[in-house]
């Protein structure tokens, strides 16, 4: 159920790639067609399903969108949300939804994962020895 070109695809799963380089956060994407309710909900329940809580420092990012209903949401983990101000993800959605807006699906994640790795990397920067914890591809739900 590929909602994204095989190039797309490649591009925003170098984009997570590059963005885990300058931190020990792992962002995710998940995306599916509808959405069925809440996007920070389904996101929520889709965090867990996917494993984004199993990361050492609990700091994983998922970046959820359902393309056809022109939803989505950023959420963190426990250990992102317990050092970083509410307004965190503000700058990253707004940039997000300005591609969206221009039709620019695949572009706008991949803004959103750039800016997700450079905030990331303020409050958790890459070590040595740090792995990657979780796949880079999207997850379709």
């Amino acid at each position: 159920m590929a909602l994204f070109s095989e190039q797309e695809q490649e591009d925003i799963r170098i984009a997570i790639e590059n963005a885990e380089k300058n931190t020990s956060g792992e962002i995710r994407i998940c995306a599916q067609k509808k959405c069925e309710g809440d996007p920070l909900d389904i996101a929520a329940n889709y965090f867990l399903k996917i494993g984004m809580d199993k990361t050492a420092l609990r700091n994983g990012v998922l970046i959820y969108i359902a393309t056809e209903d022109h939803k989505f949401a950023i959420i963190g983990d426990k250990g992102i949300n317990e050092v970083v101000p509410g307004d965190f993800w503000d700058a990253t959605k707004a940039a997000m939804l300005q591609k969206f807006r221009d039709g620019q699906m695949a572009e706008g994640l991949v803004t959103g994962i750039t800016m997700a790795g450079e905030k990331l990397k303020q409050y958790f920067p890459h070590f040595d020895g740090d792995k990657n914890e979780l796949p880079d591809e999207i997850s379709y739900m």
